[in-house]
């Protein structure tokens, strides 16, 4: 730890403590930008931070505990830095800026537990952390949605991925015990109370990010917008693939290429498995839960072209042994976790299976953890 830092530490005091989760989804990948439903959940491992109002008037100053880094800016001038992770933060203040005053000049201290690069949204987890604890320091009362559109905004400007608004949402909103079934549409929610037992949520994680992440997510956005556009030419009524209907795509395929075709019929085909499941949650059937699971992840494969073979090699080995009940990649792509549903007795020696196959196979250590559905970002003590 270097002298800076330190000195940092030591004459910190904190006037507010904020906890910020990471998500997962169960369902519904890549549907949120297209005014879809999903179904995510916060985890019970999250980014922490301290704050406190700045003694200087105009200077911010941030320390990453996990990056062990400390940077400054001024709260009067603000831009896009070489630092992607400053940029979320900076971002979310930014935002802020333009539709309320009062946000003076803060200190954070920011600590985290959540796997980075792993597709459980440690980005949205920073940004509404950011959002919620100065929304607090400076009684600025703005509302929930407020926040998780500004942190939207914040990825979109100040990042540069157009992501839907699933991750804030789920990150802010989410509570213990339940999955958030969101309407991306119209951004409304509804909590569907969640009992695996006697399966849990485990998380593998591939520990890659290939770099085709980020730029082809924005890819697939625009290649959804192409779709919607060519309707739209014919059907005024069209404003995302949300009114787009499975004979409407039929009827434009000889119009679509097949790539573009594909794209939109894994979106439509999500939806319905979405809400598919949801049903299945309520009535308790789990095993029909996990096969809408492994359907989701062939059409993410097959279809959308974003997985890898790291992510699909680990749920064709999930599929192989009778404890686990669904398996898919979850998250932007290319990378980051599966999300597996097994039963809770077969947890030790799966894992144990499944790192020695994986490594075998791609020379890299395969990491793991268990959570349960948990609450949103929120003050603690």
């Amino acid at each position: 730890m270097n002298k800076q830092i330190a000195s940092f530490l030591n004459s910190f005091e904190s006037q507010l403590k904020v906890m910020s989760p990471g998500r997962i989804n169960f369902i519904g990948e890549h549907t949120d930008y297209n005014n879809g439903f999903v179904l995510p959940a916060a985890i019970d491992k999250k980014i922490t931070f301290s704050f406190r109002k700045s003694v200087s008037k105009t200077q911010c100053t941030i320390l990453s505990t996990t990056y062990q880094k400390l940077f400054t800016f001024s709260i009067d001038k603000i831009s896009i830095r070489e630092a992607t992770w400053e940029n979320y933060i900076v971002g979310v203040v930014a935002e802020m800026q333009k539709i309320i005053s009062g946000i003076g000049a803060f200190d954070c201290i920011i600590d985290s537990d959540l796997p980075l690069g792993s597709g459980v949204s440690s980005s949205a987890a920073l940004e509404c952390g950011i959002a919620y604890g100065l929304n607090a320091l400076f009684k600025l009362n703005l509302s929930t949605l407020q926040m998780i559109e500004i942190s939207q905004r914040a990825e979109h400007e100040y990042v540069g991925t157009k992501c839907g608004i699933m991750d804030q949402y789920a990150v802010m909103k989410s509570k213990e015990g339940a999955v958030l079934l969101l309407d991306c549409l119209i951004n409304k929610h509804s909590y569907i109370e969640a009992s695996f037992d006697p399966y849990v949520i485990v998380l593998l994680n591939t520990n890659v990010s290939h770099n085709l992440a980020s730029s082809e997510y924005n890819t697939r956005r625009e290649e959804c917008e192409f779709v919607v556009n060519t309707i739209r030419k014919d059907s005024n009524n069209v404003s995302s693939l949300r009114d787009v209907t499975f004979l409407q795509l039929q009827q434009y395929k000889d119009q679509l290429s097949k790539n573009h075709y594909e794209r939109a019929a894994y979106v439509l085909e999500e939806n319905e498995r979405v809400l598919a499941a949801v049903e299945c949650l309520k009535t308790g059937n789990l095993k029909q839960f996990g096969s809408l699971m492994y359907a989701s992840h062939r059409g993410l494969q097959y279809q959308y072209d974003v997985s890898c073979p790291e992510l699909d090699f680990l749920v064709d080995f999930s599929e192989t042994n009778k404890e686990i009940l669904g398996s898919r990649m979850m998250g932007g792509g290319f990378g980051g976790c599966t999300i597996n549903l097994i039963h809770k007795n077969a947890v030790d020696d799966f894992v144990k299976e499944a790192s020695k196959a994986y490594k075998e196979k791609f020379g890299i250590a395969l990491t793991s953890f268990v959570t349960v559905p948990s609450q949103g970002t929120s003050m603690y003590s």
